[in-house]
């Protein structure tokens, strides 16, 4: 009994020496972790890497060592890799604390019985732990190496751990991971990996530089086949056979370059993330990108180009240029030009006409006037510097004409015009001091292509533009830049040319584009954006220094891009457009009143009143009439009579025969000189009786005057171009008339009158009747 009592004695006093000494090395491990912790990951560098959407990398920012590394977490990597990896290096892995004793003595024994490594001892927590915190091969070296392979199962999971190792491992050159490796070697996701793919990743590890398979094909097959063998068991033999018989194919590693000015943005806006998810498709960027590289190589030197598309349902960019070539420095290639603010032309013409149909001021076919005016001092000309008289809000966004643009700008005012293009996110900049004039609807202020972008996303929107989103957490904006209504009538005109268009030419080429061009002052920067029902798109063309490019402006330039880009993306133009809504209707209007043709009542003279009808777009109900004249201050209804003998205008003092009144719709003064020789004839009074010649200038409450030109006016002619000419009338005159120019008699007696100027200067032009009335103006022309 005695020696039972000791016996057990002895056993409690070795189980607390035991514990003692367990409790002294716990104690002994807690403070090495206080005083010794663990490197973070990747503490020594910060290496970035800008993903599509697809996980594509875009482009890759190594560290101070030129590492590439490639996030992944476990669920996105193949489980043959994961089968292979664990199954062989490390079978024990999830069992183990970090160290496995049994392959410890076993690679000891080995080391003392053959004098050389005969199989490693390290589990794949101890690599983890060299991968972390390298160390020298040496027995100390070891001895560090397994205290933070403790250090790591105290401080992170098994999975944790797991991941580290595939983020960080060497895969040989400057890749690290095998989510870098698989997408440089074999041009693939790890998610995608073949059993003989994941055996050779598997191994790579153990000599990156050896076992490199772009260089050593050989020895990376003769490598994995060892893997792929010890797979027995694991994987069935008609899979190992099928990895055993696979050709080791590898790509060249190269660095990822796409939309590279997009990852440089990215990477600047979210700082200390390594990893960066975009919404970007990797083949629709490649698809602009390679578009774009094919127009600019037949381009000059320095010009470059941008381009930027972006989903319409969610806002995401699925591609983004912002330069044409981002290895030609010639071209500025490191100016991001989606970013740029440039003059942006024409292309702001949709909105405002959009703005205008919204504020009741226009439908669709509202009579404009494209002649020659001055709007307080301001007279714009159009592109092409000639004019074509009478049009309507159609034509005149179709044919992006100047002078209509200005005219509805001057009734809408150029300020509420800003701050409506600012309340649906399109924020224009101007120079400093600067405040909104008539001219920000020719380009007078600056924009961005990516603001352009998400403003023209409205068209197809509903008239509700969305912000472009770049990664997928970005919050969702959206702001009502017009009514659903102004929406769908402003793209109806620039798809198919108005309502008329819409029956003539709806299954175009073009079909299911609606797009606008706009060129800047001199030549300097070429627009077009765009809308399908799917995609809105953004281009633009020139030089980031602002240099003119003559010659190049947004319909032979930035246009055919626009409708190459939208015919490469899939459904890029064949989705159905948004349907007729109810507010929006066809109807009938007469020309010049403006009103609907239903309005004018019965028992009228509809020849008289609606000498042209047209088929028009109106919102609400609403079919404003034109504007009144900037002319003269007349109603544009005029009530006259008619000698029924002679057919000649009189009044009821003067007449000598029975009269008859009469009706007729005034076309504004400014467009009566461009109406054809017959539209004419039908929207005048008659000549004067010669018995009321004394009453007649006065009669309808005008005076003589000069139509055509207004007094002080400057002509610009462009370099090249042909010398200007002038069409003038005069108006209110009876008898002969008499043409002088510079005090000078000039040929052609008549109302109407060419005025050919030969030179610059200043030219004054006057005109009398044989009453003695006159008018006299003075313009001056430039050359530039």
């Amino acid at each position: 009994m005695k020696q039972i009592k000791r016996h057990i004695r002895l056993h409690q006093i070795g189980y607390g020496v035991v514990c003692c000494c367990g409790a002294a090395i716990l104690i002994l491990l807690l403070i090495a972790d206080w005083f010794f912790p663990l490197p973070p990951p990747g503490h020594d560098s910060i290496n970035v890497i800008v993903v599509a959407k697809d996980g594509t990398p875009l482009r890759a920012f190594p560290d101070r060592a030129h590492i590439w590394r490639h996030p992944v977490k476990l669920e996105a990597v193949s489980p043959y890799y994961i089968q292979s990896l664990i199954h062989y290096e490390d079978k024990n892995f999830w069992w183990h604390p970090g160290i496995n004793p049994f392959s410890m003595l076993r690679a000891a024994y080995q080391w003392a019985r053959y004098g050389r490594i005969i199989s490693g001892g390290s589990t794949l927590t101890m690599q983890v732990a060299r991968i972390l915190d390298p160390t020298p091969r040496t027995v100390q070296g070891k001895l560090v190496q397994m205290f933070r392979a403790l250090q790591l199962e105290c401080h992170y999971s098994k999975k944790e751990i797991l991941d580290l190792y595939m983020n960080f491992a060497p895969m040989g050159g400057v890749l690290e991971g095998v989510e870098a490796a698989s997408r440089a070697y074999l041009g693939k996701p790890a998610k995608r990996l073949t059993h003989a793919e994941a055996a050779l990743l598997t191994v790579l590890p153990q000599l990156p530089s050896v076992l490199r398979p772009d260089r050593n094909p050989h020895k990376a097959q003769a490598a994995r086949d060892k893997v792929a063998r010890r797979m027995q068991g694991v994987w069935s033999t008609a899979d190992i056979n099928d990895a055993l018989s696979e050709p080791i194919s590898a790509l060249t590693v190269r660095e990822p370059l796409l939309a590279p000015l997009l990852a440089q943005r990215m990477k600047g806006q979210y700082p200390g993330k390594l990893r960066i998810d975009t919404t970007i498709n990797s083949i629709d960027q490649q698809t602009v990108e390679t578009l774009l590289l094919d127009r600019v190589n037949v381009l000059p030197q320095r010009i470059s180009m941008a381009a930027m598309v972006i989903e319409n349902s969610t806002g995401e960019v699925v591609a983004y240029a912002g330069s044409a070539d981002f290895t030609d420095r010639e071209r500025f290639s490191d100016v991001d030009m989606v970013r740029a603010s440039r003059s942006p032309g024409s292309t702001l013409k949709p909105f405002l006409y959009g703005f205008a149909l919204d504020e009741g001021l226009i439908h669709s076919e509202s009579l404009l006037s494209d002649t020659p005016q001055s709007f307080s001092g301001y007279q714009p000309g159009n592109f092409q510097q000639n004019f074509h008289g009478p049009v309507s809000v159609s034509e005149a966004l179709v044919k992006s004409l100047n002078v209509p643009a200005v005219e509805v700008l001057d009734r809408l005012g150029p300020t509420p015009f800003v701050a409506m293009l600012r309340r649906g996110g399109l924020k224009l900049e101007f120079p400093k001091g600067a405040t909104p004039n008539l001219s920000v609807i020719l380009g007078g202020a600056g924009a961005r292509l990516e603001d352009m972008v998400g403003a023209y996303s409205a068209l197809a929107r509903k008239g509700i533009a969305i912000t472009p989103r770049f990664v997928a957490a970005d919050p969702l904006q959206e702001r009502r830049m017009m009514s659903e209504g102004a929406a769908f009538i402003v793209r109806d005109i620039l798809e198919t040319g108005g309502p008329v268009g819409r029956a003539v030419e709806g299954n175009g080429s073009y079909r299911g584009i609606a797009w606008k061009t706009g060129t800047s002052f001199g030549f300097r920067d070429a627009w077009a954006v765009g809308v399908s029902q799917r995609y809105t798109v953004g281009v633009w063309v020139g030089r980031p220094d602002g240099t003119p490019n003559p010659g190049f402006f947004g319909a032979n330039v930035a246009a055919p891009l626009l409708v190459d880009i939208f015919t490469a993306l899939p459904d890029g133009r064949n989705l159905s457009p948004n349907p007729v809504p109810a507010n929006v209707q066809q109807e009938k209007i007469c020309w010049p009143s403006g009103t609907r043709l239903s309005d004018l009542g019965q028992g009228v003279d509809i020849e008289q009143l609606c000498p042209l009808q047209r088929t028009a777009w109106t919102l609400n109900g609403i079919a404003p009439p034109t504007f009144p004249d900037r002319l003269q201050a007349s109603t544009p209804q005029l009530t006259f009579f008619v000698d029924q003998q002679s057919g000649k205008r009189v009044l009821p003092d003067c007449a000598k025969h029975a009269y008859q009144q009469k009706q007729l719709i005034r076309w504004p003064a400014g467009l009566e000189l461009w109406l054809d020789a017959d539209l004419r004839q039908k929207s005048l009074p008659p000549e004067w009786d010669n018995a009321c010649a004394a009453s007649a200038n006065y009669s309808d409450g005008n005076r003589l005057k000069i139509m055509g030109l207004n007094d002080g006016e400057v002509i610009r002619q462009a370099n090249g171009g042909k010398l200007p000419e002038a069409k003038l009338e005069l108006r209110g005159a009876h008898g002969e008339i008499n043409w002088m120019l510079n005090g000078r008699l000039i040929n052609g007696n008549g109302r109407n009158q060419t005025i050919k100027f030969s030179s610059a200067g200043r030219y004054d032009i006057t005109a009398f009747d044989n009453l003695g009335n006159y008018d006299r103006i003075a313009v001056s022309v430039q050359m530039q």
